[in-house]
């Protein structure tokens, strides 16, 4: 409730107080609490302890800057989800008049205007067959509720349908990090340790449509869903499917009688060139799953949209207990709703998409010219604004994807590895000239990286 004097009115903070605090502490001083206190995601603690890492203080378009005043590319969206760039003056006015509002109100019992039109715009831009917006706050919920959606549909379907209980999923599949995503993914290094804490699911060969309706031939009627990153498998190092693969699978889905979720979580937002990929070979999933751009990369905010045939098997009268029990205390947070809002409005005023056309072919020969030469570059895979630097097959404990970001670091732009797959997703904002200096960083960055490694013993 905060501190009050005598008179039992609230006593406020000095504005700024934070960043005064903030601003004596001297870069080292904040890498010391950093490694007392926080633990980070996917990343191996010890040799963090070791870094010096950046320390991320502000931001303005496509450009980081840290407690050092060192600049950066932010060639990686800040985790892909950076799509107008940093401080976004359409997106931080709607996110203050928010504020105004109301920052949080509970969507159990209640709703407000920014989710009520979010779900309204979302359902305009997505394909036709969905109608229902179900909101979470990151895209491995939005997984999760799919999965979930998916089961208990067809138990309500009731009769044979309820014998539909698996899931298909592609190997080297990554659909977030909770339990239910986690069973339906497939890179080992990630989710082999869970295993015993997940259910079963079938796994087909990514890009084999073939070995796809081996699976759900094998398992008729046992099937309930089959889930895929439509176009590009992300996290498993940019890994392309064939033209064709996606609109086939969407007919198996029809032949064989299950859903098609389809996980948009990186994909979706212009990366691939269009709003969706799915859009690329006109599919309509049953079930989409979004996230990351959804905001613009400003605020945690997720939707699992969903066909009104799948909506209408949850109605009934309360004694049927067809309610989605399914909910969290900040989902549709009406802040993110107004931030997803204004990145909506940003892609329509400032033409995002046919922006970003020329840039993507310029990425292309910039990645031809500068990347592929190189000898220690087995190859290069893109789509849209998704591009996976294969490296040589060097034995993971060299760490050289990791080596390689690190000297990228140094040269003034932010990259993520993928073990030996080197990951560029720059904001769609950004500027020709940037996108030059992230290709001849990233260049510059891998000959530095692998010019003293040992080269990979030949199979």
């Amino acid at each position: 409730m905060g501190r009050r004097d005598s008179t039992g009115d609230r006593v406020r903070r000095p504005s700024g107080c934070g960043a005064t605090v903030r601003a004596r502490m001297t870069a080292d001083e904040l890498r010391a609490l950093d490694r007392k206190h926080l633990w980070h995601p996917f990343t191996q603690q010890q040799g963090w302890m070791e870094e010096a890492f950046p320390i991320i203080d502000r931001a303005d378009g496509c450009t980081l800057w840290d407690t050092e005043g060192r600049a950066y590319i932010d060639g990686v969206s800040s985790l892909w989800c950076n799509v107008h760039g940093h401080r976004h003056p359409v997106i931080d006015a709607a996110i203050r008049a928010q504020l105004e509002r109301v920052a949080h109100s509970t969507m159990l019992g209640l709703t407000h205007p920014p989710a009520i039109e979010l779900a309204r715009r979302l359902v305009e831009i997505t394909p036709a067959r969905l109608t229902r917006v179900f909101y979470s706050d990151n895209g491995a919920t939005a997984c999760e509720i799919a999965l979930k959606i998916a089961f208990q549909y067809w138990q309500q379907k009731g009769g044979e349908h309820r014998r539909k209980t698996r899931f298909l999923a592609l190997r080297e599949a990554y659909h977030g990090d909770t339990l239910g995503s986690v069973s339906v993914g497939g890179i080992d290094l990630f989710h082999s340790i869970y295993r015993p804490l997940l259910f079963d699911a079938l796994r087909a060969e990514p890009g084999n449509a073939d070995d796809m309706e081996r699976l759900l031939a094998a398992h008729r009627g046992e099937v309930a869903a089959v889930i895929v990153e439509p176009l590009v498998q992300g996290a498993a190092g940019m890994l392309m499917q064939p033209p064709g693969y996606l609109a086939r699978v969407r007919e198996l889905c029809d032949h064989y009688g299950t859903l098609l979720i389809c996980d948009e979580v990186a994909t979706g937002f212009g990366r691939t060139g269009r709003m969706f990929a799915c859009e690329h070979e006109n599919v309509e999933p049953d079930l989409l799953c979004l996230a990351k751009g959804i905001t613009g990369g400003y605020l945690p905010l997720a939707a699992t949209l969903a066909s009104e045939e799948i909506y209408e098997a949850f109605l009934g009268a309360p004694e049927t207990n067809r309610t989605f029990f399914h909910g969290h205390t900040y989902t549709g947070n009406p802040l993110a709703c107004a931030a997803a809002l204004a990145t909506l409005e940003t892609f329509e005023q400032e033409h995002t998409l046919e922006r970003l056309q020329p840039k993507i072919a310029l990425l292309e020969r910039w990645l031809a010219e500068r990347v592929a030469p190189l000898a220690t570059v087995r190859e290069i895979r893109q789509r849209g604004f998704m591009v996976g630097i294969e490296l040589l097959d060097y034995d993971p404990a060299l760490v050289a994807g990791h080596r390689v970001t690190l000297e990228a670091r140094t040269r003034g732009a932010v990259i993520r590895p993928l073990g030996n797959v080197v990951v560029l997703m720059p904001p769609l904002a950004i500027s020709a000239d940037d996108l030059d200096r992230l290709v001849t960083i990233t260049a510059e960055a891998i000959a530095a990286a692998t010019r003293d490694l040992p080269l990979p013993e030949k199979s």
